[in-house]
């Protein structure tokens, strides 16, 4: 892995700072880990729970917190009571709103609608927690639902279909698909991840009815055929990074508040030096905080089964590269998680069949990350913390 001294001097300077945050004491909070699946021919049954030791990083098994079809993304509401996932079923789609038991993580189903669309891919919830936004990836339409006072989902209020031009890619790129939703850190914005037309679309909030209008601009585009598929703001709300699953490439936009535009900056490859064009789908993104002036960025290959380190400098939002790159402990690693500490990842490796536990509490370039532990359960896609 290649390391620049700028990169050396970043880590050296602020990782001193952070020691509580990533290597000092452990947190005493004690959480229930859920774990979305694929149901359809894995032998599945639906959100499974765990117990997860913030000390240790180990997970014990609690058994199925719930059997529901292809829970492939879950959403835990800020007040911790209430857990929303998404049914990835075609035409079947549903959301789904659950209660959960903090002692047993068994989940209690307390309404069910249909999610507006094919396929829905991410939930999120608007900054008040009073609405849940959904992206339906097959028929690239996004959706927003209020949260009632008791945790159900109201009917829709407000309903759109992406639109634009398509990408290139006629097989990945054959209409609009919808794979990332979340809205602004001031809250009046709604951004979504098109992969189907190569965009980051935006739109008008009005947290007050739960509407959504487009924005002027309505998007920013990413290099054609790219596919963006997920994103995540800076922890200053001035960057948005993006993923792009079809280019394997993270690219970084600046953020303007004022008028919820974004200017694209700087777009580097997830992959080895010299391997692009071999087989590989870039899958999740998160950022880690090392401190007030530099995060690093963790994105997941598909293909290539590793895990991307970036470093970044918060305060201009320059992506350092190439990556630091370690094996994800696993098969298509559909999706990663960072304990609310700082101080593991879990990997889920969806066709392994198993999470593994990496310890992050400790210079993060050191190769190959620490494992903790791993463990076997049918075909992950999503991890959760409920505390």
């Amino acid at each position: 892995m290649k390391i620049t001294r700028r990169l050396l001097l970043a880590f050296f300077v602020f990782f001193p700072l952070t020691l509580s945050s990533l290597g000092g004491p452990a947190a005493t909070h004690s959480y229930t880990v859920l774990v979305g699946t694929y149901t359809d021919k894995t032998g599945s049954k639906g959100i499974y729970a765990f117990d997860f030791d913030p000390a240790t990083g180990k997970l014990n098994p609690k058994g199925l917190a719930t059997e529901t079809p292809n829970p492939s993304w879950l959403a835990v509401h800020p007040n911790g009571k209430w857990v929303y996932a998404a049914n990835e079923s075609g035409k079947q789609s549903a959301i789904s709103a659950f209660s959960v038991d903090a002692a047993s993580g068994k989940l209690t189903l307390l309404n069910q609608l249909p999610s507006e669309g094919e396929d829905p891919c991410y939930l999120s919830f608007d900054k008040s927690g009073k609405y849940l936004f959904v992206a339906n990836y097959t028929s690239g339409t996004v959706a927003v639902f209020p949260i009632l006072p008791d945790g159900k989902l109201g009917a829709p209020t407000a309903v759109v279909k992406d639109a634009g031009s398509l990408g290139p890619n006629k097989e990945r790129q054959d209409g609009p698909h919808a794979h990332w939703v979340q809205v602004s850190p001031d809250n009046r914005f709604l951004l979504v991840a098109d992969l189907g037309l190569d965009e980051i679309l935006v739109y008008r909030f009005n947290a007050a009815n739960g509407a959504i209008t487009p924005n002027d601009p309505l998007f920013a585009k990413v290099a054609p055929g790219a596919g963006p598929r997920h994103a995540v703001f800076s922890g200053n709300g001035k960057f948005l990074y993006v993923l792009s699953e079809i280019s394997s490439t993270v690219t970084s936009f600046s953020y303007d508040p004022q008028s919820g535009t974004l200017r694209r900056l700087r777009t580097l490859s997830t992959l080895p030096t010299g391997s692009q064009g071999e087989r590989n789908d870039a899958a999740e993104i998160a950022l880690l905080p090392l401190g007030t002036a530099t995060e690093s960025l963790f994105t997941s290959n598909r293909g290539f089964d590793n895990i991307a380190l970036f470093f970044v400098d918060a305060q201009t939002g320059e992506l350092e590269g190439p990556p630091g790159l370690y094996p994800a402990g696993g098969k298509e690693p559909r999706h990663f998680a960072i304990d609310p500490g700082g101080h593991f990842l879990l990997t889920e490796n969806q066709l392994s069949n198993s999470i593994t536990v990496f310890r992050l509490d400790r210079p993060v370039f050191t190769f190959p990350l620490q494992k903790v532990s791993e463990l076997a359960i049918p075909a992950p896609v999503c991890l959760v913390f409920v505390p």
